[in-house]
């Protein structure tokens, strides 16, 4: 019978004695770690039980609150191209009515302009894209039966010089014009062919007190990034001036069709066209 080997005396430790770690882990063979990250590559206790830490080292409430809400903020600003889009896309269709009217085209005795502020101050001119999308409208209409000597305004307005507030564009045409019912027809009808837009309530005429024109109004719903919008659209054509105007902000975009005033709409472009129509010279 073979007697056991005698035991092996332990070596020392040639770095010293090891201090003894908390609850009882082992140092991590791999070193120091990050920058960031607790030693060992533990999580610490979590401060509410059943509740694992978050990101930054924060941790959700025990009784599950549910995150702050969201802000609004660029709601706005998110669609005004598409905005933009529907206005510019109407006063395309302004000069084009598909046949040509008798006699001669009226005299140039008012323009269109583009001041700092509109609607009795409540919205501030926050970009001028007369240039940017205007100048192939000119050119475009100036060839046609029913238009000469033609300008394109096209004005982004904000609400008090804020955006998220609201929005307010302006997008105008001005010369000499023939067939001004059918030429504000079709604006009307060209809004509603904007890119993922529709015609949500039907185009009504109004005749504000103050001003000698018709203004038609319509609703148009428009989808963008996901999120459908409503936006009032109105517009005015005489024998000198055309625009169409249109406003969101987060109540307006937000609202059925059928919810809103186009009565108000059309008093409030009504007041519009008196503040940016002036006469020539």
């Amino acid at each position: 019978m073979s007697t056991p080997p005698p035991p092996q005396p332990q070596q020392p430790n040639p770095y010293g004695p090891q201090p003894q770690q908390p609850y009882g882990q082992q140092p991590s063979p791999y070193g120091q770690q990050p920058y960031g990250q607790q030693p060992y590559g533990q999580q610490p206790p979590a401060a509410y039980p059943g509740f694992p830490q978050q990101p930054g080292g924060q941790y959700p409430a025990p009784w599950g609150a549910p995150p702050p809400p969201k802000k609004k903020t660029g709601l706005i600003i998110g669609i005004v191209a598409g905005v933009v889009g529907v206005v510019v896309v109407g006063l395309g269709a302004l000069a084009f009515i598909g046949f040509q009217a008798e006699g001669g085209f009226p005299d140039a005795e008012y323009k269109l302009t583009l001041p700092k502020t509109v609607s009795d101050g409540e919205y501030e001119l926050a970009s001028d894209l007369s240039d940017e999308k205007g100048r192939e409208l000119e050119e475009e209409a100036d060839g046609s039966w029913d238009a000469k000597d033609t300008t394109a305004v096209i004005g982004q307005y904000a609400q008090g010089g804020d955006q998220n507030k609201g929005v307010l564009v302006v997008s105008g045409m001005y010369g000499r014009f023939k067939n001004t019912d059918e030429a504000r027809d079709n604006m009307m009808d060209g809004a509603g062919k904007a890119d993922n837009a529709q015609v949500a309530v039907e185009p009504k005429d109004f005749h504000p007190s103050g001003t000698d024109a018709t203004i038609t109004c319509e609703v148009v719903t428009q989808t963008t990034a996901g999120t459908k919008m409503t936006m009032p659209v109105c517009a005015w054509v005489d024998d000198n001036t055309g625009a169409s105007v249109a406003e969101v902000t987060p109540a307006i975009a937000t609202k059925d069709p059928q919810d809103v005033d186009l009565a108000a709409f059309a008093e409030k472009t009504a007041a519009v066209r008196e503040e940016i129509r002036k006469p020539v010279g």
